[in-house]
């Protein structure tokens, strides 16, 4: 069976998975925070004999529901006990699978971008790698160091830290790489802060409980913070994982401050519902980071094309013969059909079903490629078949002239 097909299944398997846990996991992290802050002191002497520092009811589907939290821990452990822990577990697993299938195993075609770096695949492939792992080593560092300030601060030098490494990845790796490699380095936090600290330390708690002590508070305290902090970073990962569908982010020539700027706005917009959860409305987060994401799709939006300047009088008035489809569809097949065409011989399908094989589909698809191979220059992928400046004008003259056939 054709390999290309295979990693094109894989593809597809794997990032269904990965959808699917991710959803159970953020669900779960979101639910988590929102019952947090929804807890109410409980007005039952029963419940406070019980040791209950806050209770909740609702309805959902019908039914009704009291979720109740512990101040520390009830004096006795149930035999059924949940532990939410395999959706973090299983989000980073396909997760790792699937930006192995996409990328290190195709480096050459999605890491590199020989404008922006000559890097070799395993260099790509390396720094790929070892993004996730320092990533996670330095958070936990700060993590450590900060557990005990503010957390203001920690978010600060964080924050810091995560645009310093969107910087370096955008000057080695292709756009489309650098951003997706930020959002598994955060994935990759989120994870391994479920798997060394939260379960780890509820772990111990548990066993303290059935020897009959006293839980140490640290496992708690931990916990939360590392819970908080995974809190925080879903939308940024969010907005990585989507991100490759939209070339205009990552191809921009400060990409890095793109990013950064989106992550910002990010953060601002779940801050707002982190406190909203605790009835406190600040519309003056949603505001900010709102008008932050307005003023980057602003920033990067498109500029008109400047017609090119007369070389000399002659050649102001000389005719110039207009671009034909015959010449347009020979850039494509030369440039583009390659991945984009019925049989594609770069890709195992069309991407984005997007076909330029024929010229009918040329003309259907004209704004489109205007767009990807003339505004945004974002195509060919890394310009692996080397289009050319002049085939780009050419291409530009025909869809401005009407796009006739």
């Amino acid at each position: 069976m054709d390999t290309g097909y295979l990693i094109e299944v894989a593809s597809l398997c794997l990032r269904w998975l990965h959808l699917i846990v991710g959803i159970a996991w953020i669900g779960a992290s979101f639910y988590f925070v929102w019952l947090d802050n929804h807890l109410t002191a409980p007005t039952d002497p029963v419940l406070k004999e019980k040791g209950v520092g806050g209770e909740l009811w609702a309805v959902h589907g019908g039914g009704f529901y009291n979720p109740q939290k512990y101040l520390v821990a009830p004096r006795t452990l149930p035999e059924d006990l949940h532990w939410f822990k395999w959706e973090a577990y299983s989000t980073f697993i396909t997760g790792f699978l699937l930006i192995a299938v996409l990328y290190y195993f195709q480096a050459s075609v999605y890491m590199i971008d020989p404008a922006v770096s000559s890097i070799s695949t395993s260099d790509a492939v390396d720094i790929g790698l070892g993004t996730l792992i320092v990533g996670y080593i330095v958070y936990d560092l700060l993590a450590r160091l900060l557990i005990e300030r503010s957390q203001l601060l920690f978010g600060i030098i964080y924050g810091a830290f995560v645009v310093a490494v969107t910087y370096v990845l955008t000057h080695f790796l292709s756009g489309r790489a650098a951003f997706i490699h930020v959002g598994a380095m955060l994935g990759t936090t989120m994870a391994a802060n479920v798997f060394f600290w939260i379960i780890p330390g509820q772990k111990k708690m548990v066993t303290a409980m059935q020897k009959g002590e006293l839980p140490e508070a640290i496992h708690g305290k931990r916990g939360k913070q590392r819970s908080v902090h995974n809190n925080y970073l879903t939308l940024p990962v969010l907005f990585c994982m989507i991100s490759n569908h939209y070339a205009f982010t990552y191809t921009h020539p400060q990409s890095w401050l793109v990013l950064s700027l989106i992550m910002i706005a990010a953060v601002l917009i779940r801050h707002f519902f982190n406190l909203r959860h605790r009835g406190e409305v600040k519309l003056a987060y949603p505001i900010v980071g709102g008008v932050i994401l307005l003023g980057v799709f602003a920033w990067v939006s498109p500029r008109p094309v400047a017609a090119p300047a007369a070389v000399s009088s002659a050649a102001a008035v000389a005719p110039v013969a207009p671009v034909t489809l015959a010449e347009v569809t020979t850039i494509m097949q030369q440039r583009c059909v390659a991945c984009h065409a019925a049989k594609p011989t770069m890709m195992p399908s069309a991407p984005a079903g997007v076909m330029f094989d024929t010229p009918e589909r040329i003309t259907s698809q004209a704004q489109r490629m205007y767009t990807q191979v003339v505004t945004l220059k974002a195509m060919p992928l890394a310009n692996v078949t080397a289009m050319t400046d002049e085939e780009r004008a050419k291409v530009a003259a025909w869809v401005e002239a009407g796009a006739k056939p």
